[in-house]
């Protein structure tokens, strides 16, 4: 199996907090990996270092390696516009940009020179198709996007990134503020997605982690506890904790 992301003795540190304490994971291609714990595991930090946006934190010592293909991203000489093109992220707040559902998906490519119309619709149509919202709204594509449900936001924030064309797709509590409904529209796209790209979910929602990774890291307190494939995690877990967590003893 594929190794797409390969974390080597993380310590993350503000100050003199240590917030990460030497975590070790392999994150495999083309699955979704679900990051789960309480409040202040580590869970966000950790992604937020895959993605290099830790490096606008201050006070922030970082040791150890990430390997996204072999190559250390931590590596002072790495292109970070180019790891970030590669590295979507989606967080928990959908922040859509006060401008037209299709200037919100069109607006990336143009950045990166994709200035040709025909070109700029099939990205968009693609995109939002990815994301499971383009039968909503292709009859509005020139209405605002601040005009969308919180849902379809969300997932509009979801075709934003994949119109970059990432490799990997991180996600940060993409569906703390969500109904159900618009949790499972997100869930379906992100099982359609795992075809294409390599997907980390962090969630506190165990019962989303079980219903949808193929593997989970139980995160806590900056170490990590246990890791496994996700049906093994939640079923048969090696570690007291884990099962504590799972069950909703604390968190």
């Amino acid at each position: 199996m594929d190794i797409k992301i390969k974390v080597e003795n993380l310590r993350v540190s503000y100050g003199t907090s240590e917030i990460l304490k030497g975590i070790s994971i392999d994150v495999h291609k083309n699955m979704i990996t679900g990051f789960m714990g309480p409040a202040g595991s580590g869970k966000s930090t950790l992604i937020s270092t895959i993605n290099r946006m830790i490096d606008f934190e201050e006070g922030i010592k970082i040791e150890g390696g990430v390997y996204l293909d072999g190559d250390n991203i931590l590596d002072g000489e790495i292109d970070q516009v180019n790891l970030r093109r590669r590295v979507g992220t989606v967080f928990a707040v959908p922040i859509a940009l006060p401008r037209s559902v299709y200037e919100n998906i069109a607006y990336g490519p143009r950045l990166q020179g994709v200035n040709e119309k025909a070109e700029l619709n099939i990205i968009v149509e693609e995109s939002l198709r990815k994301a499971f919202l383009w039968d909503e709204v292709r009859d509005r594509l020139n209405k605002s996007a601040l005009k969308l449900s919180g849902g379809q936001q969300q997932r509009l924030c979801l075709a934003r990134t994949l119109a970059l064309k990432p490799e990997i797709i991180l996600l940060d509590e993409p569906c703390s503020g969500l109904d159900p409904i618009s949790t499972a529209k997100i869930e379906e796209a992100l099982n359609e997605l795992k075809k294409d790209y390599t997907i980390i979910l962090v969630s506190n929602n165990t019962k989303q982690i079980a219903r949808i990774t193929d593997y989970a890291a139980f995160f806590y307190m900056g170490e990590l506890i246990e890791y496994g494939p996700s049906e093994k995690v939640f079923t048969n877990p090696s570690e007291k904790k884990t099962e504590d967590y799972i069950q909703g003893k604390f968190g």
